[in-house]
């Protein structure tokens, strides 16, 4: 969420960062309806006194024996007066906030200017694609050769995107998970959690998936109002919601391996072969917490531990800063790491770190303590995939195999896979 204050004071400014993503703010609108919200508010004090100042005279006028009717008619009618305006106030305040709730993170100077994912600029890469002296097979057909990764049963069972992996691959998936969790604690400094897959509403609120997402969700029916996680970045980000951290617990690191669930409900037809995009996928993911001043250099930390990941398994990437028009609802700059597959002779995206400054703070009341003023500011939060697990086993699968569909393990897999070196 954005600062109310700031809105409140300079709307059109808004509106001019707001656009460099394409997105229009009605400034003008949005100060009309701030100006009738002061203008309630305003009748409601003035009720509100009048009413106690009439309230008082009628204590008075019975202490001296005097007619209180007329002033008990004049409360009477103060009162419904002021319930009215508290009702009109009201509901111009679940306006005011249903805008806000809808209004994007601004963007960071340096976000690059466009409109869609055209526009985004490559920063830097990782190695070079390999030369194959045939033609590489894609994730699907590998893993047919053995039967090891089977959409057909996994459609049985649930319905398109989704799959059922088996043996040695089913081995693999889980080796990265280890990996990536051994890698980010022991070398990175993040604090491994386990957190709950299912949320209620207000934690998607704090993070911004609600109300902007929720074609997107997967809702439970029943009673508790619970909602899958689409990511461990909500749960985890969560954990400072309505705290107040001190500083000398800054920076927080956390790591969190869960699975995640997204209807897709904005991607139908695009990557509807294999792995590449599901309901039901894994994900290692980062989220730190830190001062205001800090973020940006650690959106870059975070960046590099998840480049470490892929550098260790010999995969070569690509990092790509989002411009103004691709950048996600909550973030103020993103990097997009693209791990290369030979398939489909293109960089996909493999992780996403974002720095959100504190338009998740706000909504969440997370914040820390400055000790120079004694007083509560609020946090910075970032998160990451470090990375997405399926594209990850995706990448290699494809990159390492060789000519007759044999998949050749990474060394740096070599101790979570009991001995398999080639599957």
């Amino acid at each position: 969420m954005l600062d109310p204050k700031l809105l409140r004071t300079d709307p059109e400014a808004v509106a001019r960062v707001l656009g460099r993503r394409g997105f229009v703010l009605d400034a003008k609108a949005y100060t009309t309806l701030e100006n009738r919200r002061k203008e309630i508010q305003t009748r409601m004090e003035q009720l509100r006194n009048e009413r106690n100042t009439q309230s008082k005279a009628i204590g008075m006028a019975k202490s001296k024996g005097q007619d209180t009717q007329p002033l008990v008619t004049q409360v009477a009618d103060l009162g419904g007066w002021l319930k009215s305006a508290e009702e009109e106030f009201a509901k111009v305040e679940a306006e005011l906030e249903a805008t806000q709730l809808g209004l994007p993170n601004l963007l960071h100077d340096s976000v690059p200017e466009g409109r869609d994912e055209s526009a985004n600029r490559e920063v830097r890469r990782w190695g070079e694609p390999k030369h194959f002296d045939f033609m590489p097979r894609d994730h699907v057909d590998l893993g047919a050769v053995r039967h090891l990764m089977d959409f057909e049963s996994a459609a049985k069972i649930s319905g398109a995107r989704f799959v059922v992996l088996k043996g040695p691959l089913a081995r693999l998936h889980r080796a990265l998970i280890q990996f990536m969790l051994d890698i980010h604690t022991r070398e990175h400094g993040y604090e491994e959690v386990y957190v709950p897959y299912m949320v209620n509403a207000e934690t998607l609120r704090g993070t911004g998936q609600l109300p902007k997402f929720t074609e997107d969700l997967f809702a439970l029916k029943g009673e508790y109002g619970y909602f899958l996680i689409p990511t461990a970045e909500v749960p985890v980000t969560n954990l400072a919601r309505d705290e107040i951290l001190e500083a000398d617990t800054l920076p927080r690191r956390y790591v969190a391996h869960t699975p995640c669930f997204r209807a897709e409900a904005g991607a139908a037809g695009k990557d509807t072969r294999g792995m590449i995009r599901q309901h039901q996928f894994e994900k290692v993911e980062l989220v730190q917490m830190v001062k205001p001043e800090d973020s940006y250099q650690a959106l870059e930390e975070l960046t590099g531990h998840a480049e470490k990941i892929l550098q260790k398994l010999g995969l070569l990437y690509r990092v790509m800063a989002l411009c103004a028009g691709d950048t996600g609802f909550a973030a103020a700059k993103t990097y997009d790491l693209e791990v290369w597959l030979p398939s489909q002779k293109r960089y996909r995206e493999i992780s996403s770190c974002s720095n959100c400054t504190d338009f998740q703070a706000r909504r969440m009341l997370a914040r820390w303590r400055n000790p120079e003023t004694g007083k509560p500011e609020l946090l910075h939060t970032l998160n990451g995939s470090g990375v997405a697990v399926g594209r990850a086993l995706i990448a290699i699968m494809e990159n390492c195999q060789d000519k007759v569909g044999r998949i050749h393990i990474p060394p740096a897999l070599h101790a979570y896979m009991g001995g398999v070196t080639v599957i």
